[in-house]
């Protein structure tokens, strides 16, 4: 499996432990209730908060701590460049200059952009939490389960399964171009990385109107089956209520904290 497979494969969420263990739906919604207690935070420290407790979690169910860092790089890397942007185009009152750059890092800009940021570390770390603790198909059973349109399921599972067919074929063109010394030079890297996003989306087309049919030939109408999921048990309905009260008493809280 290479490097990028491995980054947004679900294999550890097919392991054994307590959190594998409870009911997909369960798991989702708490999950998108963690995401709105990120959203609508009034201060960084809930979704920083969020952040740990997700990332420390994950570590104890036994994910890599290097896997983790790989998952959560592209999310640290927006939030940089959010807070930057945001402490240096946004808000009057400096708080600090860097006279080399002859850039002001302004008070508001820097309040706004960290709040931002903790915005995105904190749901992608939700996210990443869910993910490790859930196979993807469950989770998709636990979308249509709850009520979301059966097109947008289905789009999302062929998603899921084709985006291992194009990183593997990212990781094989770009290799073959490392070999060839594609990356020797930053001009040819560019290069080199532009002839690969070409490759990768004229592959995705074509494989979408060989997926297409290749469905039909099989006779798709339409409608995927899916499985069943049980009815919610007590100690399900528990959890979301839990999680619910929680969330809405730590609103509350930094809300009066914020003050």
């Amino acid at each position: 499996m290479s490097l990028l497979s491995e980054i947004f494969s679900d294999l550890f969420a097919r392991q054994d432990n307590i959190l594998v263990r409870v009911d997909p739906r369960t798991k989702l919604i708490v999950a998108l209730a963690a995401l709105a207690l990120v959203v609508f935070s009034p201060t960084p420290a809930v979704p920083l908060g969020v952040m740990l407790t997700c990332v420390a979690t994950t570590v104890a169910m036994g994910v890599p701590s290097r896997l983790i860092a790989l998952r959560l790089a592209a999310p640290m890397g927006i939030a940089a460049v959010l807070l930057v942007l945001q402490s240096v185009f946004a808000g009057t009152t400096p708080l600090w200059t860097v006279p080399a750059l002859g850039i002001t890092v302004t008070r508001e800009g820097w309040h706004t952009g960290l709040l931002m940021a903790s915005r995105v570390v904190g749901g992608m770390s939700a996210m990443l939490l869910l993910s490790s603790v859930t196979p993807a198909h469950r989770i998709f059973l636990a979308m249509r389960t709850l009520g979301m349109s059966k097109g947008w399921v289905e789009i999302a599972m062929l998603m899921y399964r084709y985006i291992f067919v194009l990183l593997d074929l990212t990781a094989d063109v770009t290799d073959a171009q490392r070999v060839r010394l594609g990356y020797s030079s930053m001009r040819r890297g560019v290069s080199s990385a532009g002839l690969v996003a070409g490759v990768v989306v004229l592959r995705a087309v074509d494989q979408a109107v060989r997926t297409n049919e290749a469905m039909r030939a099989r006779g798709y109408t339409g409608d995927i089956p899916m499985g069943v999921l049980p009815p919610l048990t007590w100690r399900d309905a528990s959890i979301i209520a839990g999680a619910a009260l929680s969330i809405i008493g730590i609103l509350l809280a930094a809300e009066v904290l914020s003050r």
